[in-house]
This record gives C-alpha cells, structure tokens and sequence, in this order.
C-alpha cells in the first residue's frame, strides 16, 4: 500500500465523520467504531424503483499503538445490489444480483439467486432457492471459480419441524457436494439441528448442534 493510497483512505474516513448521520432514505451511512484502534463504514445510495437498487463503499482501517497503520488492516471495497419482490397471497418470489470489488487487493465477487416460497396447504410450506456464485481472486492458482447450489426445504409450521435438501456443483463438475437436514424447534429461541453432508458417498459426515438465541 502505498503513502498516497493510504492518504485517500484516511481522507476518506475523516471526510465521512464530517457527514450528517441522515440524509434521507436514501442515504447509506453507517460508521462503526470495532475497537479503540479500528473503524469501518459503509457509505452508499439507494434507488427508489421497482428493481430496490442499492451501491456504495466499505472501507475501514485499524492503527497500532503508535497511530501508525497497520499493514494489511485496510478495505475499500465497492459493493453493488439489486433485489425484485413479488408477494402474493400464496407466497413470495425474489431475485438478487449482487457485486463486491476489493479495489486493494484485485478480487471481486458477483452472485445471481432466486428463491421461491409457497404455502402448499394449511400446515405446510415450501422453500425453494438457487445460487451462482462467480469469484475472482487475483493472486490464486486458480483464478475464477464457479460454483452453483440449489437448496429446497419443506416447513411444518404447527411443529416447528423442516426438512432440507441442497447440492452444489464448483467449476461445471469439478466438485460436488450434497446435504439433508432437519430442524426442530424445541422452544421459541431453542432450535435442533441435525444434517449429513454428501451421504451418497464413502466420505459422508453429519453434525448436530443446538442453537439458543437470546434478543434484548
């Protein structure tokens, strides 16, 4: 990093400090203090449309004891997203399209998903999604990546039960992966969950694990 960029970063912090913390609706501002020695922001605009269309910046740092700052704890990422909603009395349809850009390091992100939910009777529901992930990082082997899942999970709303089923594919073919769920609400924060990862296959796994959220 050199003297120049760093400037600009520290500039551009400074400069977002001097900002009223809102706008409007349409301003995204969001600056957070992680430590006594690292900030970070998110700063951007929203588009008012039918297409929810939102793009902006991270950009953070961190110093040591003696104010300098230390190597490699800066981000400035640029970030763009847009979402299309339709809901209906049966259920709910969204599309997403979203790109990251890491202007220091030469790595980005974009990522397309669709998902689908259905009330398929009184007490059942359907979930439906799909992802394409492409990543690029410059200083890898293997440059570009490719990966596409799919994901389905049918919901039993009177119990609190869900049973899931995903694949993901990487680079056309060149890894494969699969997964079945369940889930089981206990309490209202207290969830069971349990899963098998590829368990078609000799290196199969499975985990279980209890989740308890707290919110206050």
């Amino acid at each position: 990093m050199t003297m120049l960029k760093r400037t600009l970063l520290l500039s551009g912090l400074c400069l977002l400090g001097a900002l009223p913390a809102k706008a409007d609706n349409l301003l995204i501002w969001t600056p957070v203090r992680v430590s006594e020695q690292s900030y970070k922001t998110t700063m951007g605009f929203r588009l008012p449309s039918e297409w929810e269309t939102s793009a902006g910046a991270d950009l953070a740092l961190a110093s040591t004891d003696g104010e300098a700052i230390q190597p490699g704890s800066e981000q400035a990422t640029l970030w763009g997203k847009i979402i299309k909603a339709r809901v209906t009395p049966t259920g709910k349809a969204q599309q997403d399209a979203s790109l990251r850009i890491d202007t220091l390091r030469g790595s980005g992100s974009l990522m397309l998903s669709r998902s689908r939910s259905f009330i398929l009777s009184d007490s059942l529901d359907l979930q439906t999604s799909r992802f394409v992930n492409v990543d690029y990082d410059a200083v890898e082997t293997r440059q570009t990546s490719v990966t596409a899942t799919q994901a389905l999970k049918l919901i039993y709303p009177g119990t609190g039960t869900s049973i899931s089923a995903g694949s993901s594919v990487t680079d056309f073919g060149r890894d494969f992966s699969s997964s079945v769920g369940v889930s089981q609400t206990i309490l209202p924060n207290l969830n069971l969950n349990a899963a098998v990862t590829n368990p078609l296959s000799s290196g199969s796994s499975a985990s279980v694990n209890v989740n308890y959220r707290v919110s206050w």
